[in-house]
C-alpha cells in the first residue's frame, strides 16, 4: 500500500472512531438522563403515595402520571389496563357490543373517523368529522379517543347518548343509540356498476385479516361476471387496519418490484420497506374513492396508487394519518400502544397531517398551505406532503340540512319502514314512489314530528326576555308562524334527499344491506364522477400522465 493510501486508511479509521465513539456518548447521556430523571420521579412518587396529607390511591396516582407522560406525545400512544387490554382485543376480532364509531384525534378534539357501514351510530346520522362533545354526559375533554371508544362500548341492548358538533350547525346534537353487536367485515359491498352494469365496484370498509384475500376473490368473480371496463375501489370511512393488508391489495393493481410503503423511525429494527410482489392481477383503468373518514392504511393504498399514477382519486382529502404503532406487553397484563414510526408512500412522501411538538398536551403544529413539501408522481405529477391525501378530482356529498338529521335522530324512517314492511309484502320499484311518500308525511303528522332551527331557538330566548314587554307579544306570533313556514318550505327544499333517505331504508328491508348499498351507488355524486372518467379512458388517462 502506498503512504497516501495508508494516510487514507488512517484518516477513515479516525473518522469511524469518532462517529462510534460520539454514538457511544450519545447513548451514554440518553440512559444517564433516563436513570437521573427515574430516580427524581421514584422519590417524588414515593414521597406524595406516603406523605401526602390525603390518602391517594397509588396505583391512580402513576396510571395519571404515565397518561400525563404519554399525552405530550401524540394521542395515539396510550397505556392500557388489564381491562382495557381486554376491550383492545374484543375490538381487534371485530365483533363487540357498541355503537359503531372509530373515534380519532383532530385539531385537539376528539372526532368519529368513521362510523361502521350500517351500525347505530351510521343509521341515526352520526358522521365522520363530527365533534364528540360528551358520551352519557361526561365530557370527552381531556380523554384520548380510546378512553372515549371504550364509553360507547357496553352491554348489547343498553343505551348511550352521544353528544356531537357538527362543522356549519351552531347548535350541539344529541343521539340516543342502542348498543348492538356489531361485526365489522372487510367487503361490505362488490358488485356490477354503471348503465350496463359493465364496471366493478368494490367497497373495503376495514383492513382487517384476510381482506386482500376478499379483494382477490371479488375481482376474480367480477371478471367472470362481466367484460369489465374499470373497477371503482370505494375506500370511504374506511379507518384503517393491518398494513400487510394494504400493501397485498395494491400488489393487486401495480407490477413487481416496486416499494410502495416505507415504515421508517429512531430504531432500525423496526424500519421496513415493503414492495410488490405478485403479478399485475387487474390492468384495466381504476378510480379510488375517499374522503375524510379514509385514514392510515386506506391512505396507503390511495397514496400510493396516485402516486405511481395507477388510480384516479376522487372525493375529498383523507384523514392524515400516517403515524405506526405496536403494542408492547408490560408487566400485570398492561401493554403501551406506541408509536415507532412514519408511513412513506413511494413518491417520498408522509401522510401524517399534523407535527406534534411534545411540549404539552396533544400539542401539535398544523402544516399550513405554504409550508407543504412539493414531491414527484412517477409521471411527474406534482403531490403534497403533510395533508392526508389530496384527491385528484374533489367530489363530495353535500352537509345533511337540519331536517334531515332531526329525521335521522329521531328514528323517523327506521319506524316508517319496519311499519311499511308489515303492510307490504313486496316493493319492487327504482325510486319512491308518490303515495309511498304521502304516506310518509301522514306518519309524520301522527308521529308530531318536529324539529329546531336556530332562528325557533333564538326566538324562545327573546321571548323569554320580552314577556313583559307591551305589544311584543303580536310581533312573537307573527315570528313563529313565518318560522313554521320557514320549517315547511325547508322540507320542501330538502324534499330529494329525504325522498332518496327513505327509499333506501325500505329497500333495506326487502333486499338486505347489500341491496339498500346498490340501489344508493346510482344517484351517488361521488360513484357518477367515477363513472364519468371509466368511460372516458383517454380523460383519465391525460390526468395520470399530468397533461
Amino acid at each position: 500500500m502506498t503512504k497516501k493510501g495508508k494516510y487514507r486508511v488512517g484518516v477513515l479509521a479516525l473518522v469511524i472512531g469518532l462517529a462510534s465513539a460520539g454514538i457511544a456518548a450519545q447513548q451514554t447521556d440518553i440512559y444517564f438522563l433516563i436513570k437521573k430523571n427515574f430516580s427524581i420521579f421514584s422519590e417524588a412518587y414515593e414521597n406524595v403515595a406516603l406523605e401526602y396529607v390525603d390518602e391517594v390511591d397509588p396505583e391512580i396516582l402513576m396510571r395519571n402520571g404515565i397518561d400525563a407522560m404519554l399525552e405530550t406525545l401524540d394521542p395515539y400512544t396510550v397505556m392500557f389496563s388489564e381491562s382495557q387490554n381486554e376491550q383492545a382485543e374484543i375490538m381487534s376480532r371485530g365483533n363487540y357490543a357498541g355503537i359503531g364509531i372509530e373515534a380519532g384525534y383532530r385539531d385537539g378534539e376528539v372526532v368519529v373517523i368513521a362510523p361502521t357501514e350500517g351500525g347505530p351510530a351510521e343509521r341515526a346520522g352520526i358522521r365522520a368529522g363530527d365533534v364528540i362533545i360528551a358520551v352519557d354526559g361526561i365530557s370527552t375533554e381531556g380523554l384520548q379517543p380510546e378512553e372515549v371508544n371504550t364509553l360507547t362500548n357496553g352491554e348489547v341492548g343498553s343505551e348511550v347518548t352521544v353528544t356531537i358538533e357538527r362543522f356549519g350547525l351552531g347548535q350541539t346534537l344529541d343521539f340516543t343509540l342502542e348498543r348492538q353487536r356489531i361485526e365489522v367485515t372487510n367487503i361490505s359491498y362488490a358488485g356490477l356498476i354503471g348503465e350496463n352494469e359493465e364496471t366493478g365496484y368494490i367497497r373495503l370498509s376495514q383492513f382487517g385479516n384476510n381482506s386482500a384475500e376478499e379483494v382477490r376473490e371479488s375481482l376474480i368473480q367480477l371478471t367472470e361476471s362481466a367484460d369489465l371496463n374499470g373497477l371503482v375501489l370505494d375506500l370511504r370511512d374506511n379507518p384503517g387496519g393491518i398494513l400487510q393488508e394494504a400493501v397485498s391489495i395494491i400488489d393487486k393493481f401495480i407490477e413487481p418490484g416496486i416499494t410502495v410503503v416505507d415504515i421508517r423511525g429512531r430504531v432500525a429494527e423496526y424500519n421496513q420497506t415493503f414492495a410488490t410482489r405478485e403479478p399485475v392481477m387487474f390492468e384495466k383503468p381504476v378510480v379510488v374513492l375517499m374522503n375524510g373518514g379514509s385514514a392510515s392504511a386506506s391512505e396507503v393504498v390511495a397514496g400510493a396508487l396516485q402516486d405511481l399514477d395507477r388510480a384516479l382519486i376522487v372525493g375529498e382529502q383523507s384523514f392524515g394519518k400516517g403515524l405506526v404503532q405496536i403494542v408492547k406487553p408490560l408487566p400485570y397484563n398492561t401493554s403501551l400502544k406506541i408509536t415507532i414510526s412514519r408511513y412513506y408512500i413511494p413518491s417520498g412522501r408522509s401522510i401524517q397531517a399534523v407535527q406534534y411538538t411534545h411540549q404539552g398536551r396533544n400539542d401539535v403544529v398544523m402544516n399550513t398551505d405554504s409550508s407543504k413539501t412539493e414531491f414527484k408522481t412517477r409521471n411527474g405529477r406534482t403531490v403534497f406532503e403533510g395533508r392526508g391525501i389530496e384527491p385528484d378530482i374533489v367530489e363530495g356529498e353535500e352537509d345533511l340540512s337540519i331536517v334531515e338529521i332531526a329525521l335521522l335522530q329521531q328514528g323517523v324512517y327506521f319506524d316508517f319502514a319496519t311499519e311499511f314492511e308489515a303492510q307490504n309484502p313486496s316493493f319492487e320499484y327504482t325510486e319512491l314512489p308518490d303515495d309511498v311518500f304521502d304516506e310518509f308525511r301522514v306518519f309524520l303528522r301522527e308521529r308530531e314530528f318536529t324539529f329546531k332551527t336556530d332562528s325557533e331557538k333564538l326566538l324562545a330566548e327573546l321571548s323569554t326576555e320580552l314577556e313583559s314587554v307591551d305589544g311584543a307579544q303580536r310581533q312573537l306570533e307573527t315570528l313563529n308562524e313565518t318560522i313554521e313556514r320557514e320549517k315547511t318550505t325547508l322540507f320542501e327544499e330538502n324534499e330529494s334527499d329525504i325522498r332518496r333517505s327513505l327509499f333506501l331504508e325500505i329497500i333495506s328491508r326487502y333486499q338486505g344491506e347489500s341491496g339498500s348499498v346498490k340501489a344508493g351507488l346510482s344517484s351517488d355524486p361521488e360513484v357518477l364522477k367515477a363513472l364519468e372518467f371509466i368511460y372516458n379512458t383517454s380523460e383519465l388517462n391525460k390526468m395520470l400522465a399530468g397533461e
